[in-house]
């Protein structure tokens, strides 16, 4: 809670600027401008907090405290509240498996073709279209905080990533095989036969020959 705190004394904030702070700790770091200004803060408090560094802007309208420390995965706990059909992917499932260097901000999440996708402002979640066994194989069901999360598991995200590197990068997708193929319980044949679902068999076997 100290994050919060040190700002009270700032030369810019006042004490009714505090209100500015329950919305980034309401909403994990994250708060978008109209939220802001609903709570009566000013715009000019929004400007000198990102001139200062205390804050960063994630895309148009949201705004991320930098020094906030996010309880760990607690944004994946709150999709799988918002979208419990939906599958923690991609960038997100990197890095609850601990494949990437990177924190994605977004939320990656997989739904199932034809089926409702999340529209909401918290947490920010970037949605992707699945299909088939391609949705369905492959996922693991985890305990956070006492809630169900469901995670494709690392050989099948490692798969989808090399599917979508054109999306998320192509370095993503070589640091997560790499990183995956360090594992001791790395499992080959699984990772091609979701390279099979995935349709990214010859990409995966080229990867194979270049890293083993």
């Amino acid at each position: 809670m100290e994050v919060f705190d040190q700002y009270v004394h700032n030369d810019v904030m006042k004490k009714s600027d505090l209100n500015l702070l329950k919305v980034f700790r309401q909403h994990n770091g994250l708060a978008r401008t109209g939220d802001l200004l609903k709570v009566g803060v000013q715009s000019r408090t929004v400007r000198a907090l990102l001139e200062q560094g205390k804050i960063e802007k994630v895309s148009r309208g949201l705004y991320r405290l930098i020094e906030y420390e996010c309880p760990a995965n607690a944004s994946l706990v709150e999709v799988a509240k918002i979208a419990p059909n939906g599958i923690v992917c991609l960038l997100s499932s990197l890095s609850f498996h601990e494949l990437t260097t990177q924190s994605p901000i977004e939320v990656y999440l997989a739904v199932k073709r034809d089926t409702w996708r999340p529209r909401v402002q918290y947490p920010p979640i970037r949605v992707f279209v699945f299909s088939g066994e391609a949705f369905s194989a492959g996922v693991e069901k985890h305990q956070i905080d006492n809630h169900e999360v469901r995670v494709y598991s690392p050989a099948k995200t490692v798969c989808d990533c090399l599917k979508f590197r054109n999306k998320i990068g192509r370095d993503v997708a070589v640091e997560a095989m790499r990183d995956y193929l360090r594992r001791r319980d790395r499992d080959l044949e699984e990772l091609r036969r979701y390279a099979k679902i995935c349709r990214v068999e010859k990409l995966l076997s080229q990867y194979l020959e270049a890293m083993l």
